[in-house]
């Protein structure tokens, strides 16, 4: 048994929570730091589903990438998908940690994992962060700079076309086809990525200088804008995107905390299925 707090206190090395976006609500969102913890599941999204395989297996954490609660909460009813998700977790004494966009922009996030997957070269991210002032507790000044930022980008070893491309991405993951924006035949080699729902960092990509952008999910219109700015797109779904790094979190954490049972969520699948 671990107390909940030291585990939170690595996940908080592992993804800074000073790197999350603003809009964002990261870090411990239910439970007790003073607990003793035994089991932990991660997952990508916390669903009923997830919540009865905590249960079943009598985890005291889930570290979860999409938070819960997400937005502030007046009330927490049943009345709610959100508020029974949380008088489940509650009533079984199950505390919630998520991460997001920290994991997402960390040194060795999810961003970064991709770039690793793809043999990215000179890596930078796509927006800088601005270095906090100096004696603030949370001073970004012992953080790397390729920790300063969200999303990613750099070069491919060598030019590949855009479709070859989508096809190496997906094939990483065992992934279902991805979809692409863009001519198929077109020439890449500076590429940008953007975990998730990755469209609003289309500009950033331009304006770096990519022919194309690696990311989960983009609007119609979002779609429209790159094919009109000459930026490949390459849509593998938000959860293809995304979960493959919580599968590797939990490999991590069992290695640093080896007396713990900790596993990634056996039943969670994505939500979005094809013919």
């Amino acid at each position: 048994m671990l107390p909940l707090d030291t585990l939170c206190g690595f996940l908080s090395h592992v993804a800074p929570l000073k790197l999350a976006e603003s809009w964002d609500n990261v870090g411990l969102l239910v439970g007790d730091r003073g607990t003793k913890i035994g089991r932990v599941m991660t997952c990508l999204t916390i669903t009923p589903d997830v919540v009865a395989e905590a249960i079943e297996h009598q985890a005291d954490l889930i570290v979860v990438h999409h938070p819960l609660p997400f937005q502030p909460l007046k009330r927490i009813t049943s009345d709610t998908t959100t508020g029974n998700l949380l008088l489940s977790l509650i009533a079984n004494r199950i505390a919630v940690y998520s991460a997001h966009t920290a994991y997402d922009s960390a040194q060795e996030g999810i961003n970064q994992q991709w770039c690793q997957k793809l043999d990215i070269q000179n890596v930078k991210p796509l927006v800088e962060f601005q270095p906090k002032e100096e004696g603030n507790p949370s001073s970004s000044k012992n953080i790397s700079q390729e920790q300063l930022g969200s999303g990613r980008y750099g070069h491919l070893p060598e030019e590949t076309q855009l479709i070859d491309l989508a096809k190496r991405a997906a094939d990483s993951l065992q992934a279902p086809p991805a979809r692409f924006v863009g001519n198929p035949v077109q020439k890449v080699r500076k590429i940008a990525f953007a975990c998730g729902s990755g469209g609003s960092f289309v500009g950033n990509a331009v304006r770096c200088g990519c022919d194309a952008m690696v990311t989960g999910e983009a609007t119609f219109h979002t779609c429209l804008e790159a094919r009109a700015q000459g930026l490949g797109l390459i849509l593998l779904g938000h959860y293809a995107s995304e979960r493959f790094a919580m599968e590797q979190l939990a490999t991590k954490l069992g290695k640093e905390f080896p007396d713990l049972r900790i596993w990634p969520s056996k039943i969670e699948s994505d939500p979005v299925s094809q013919c």
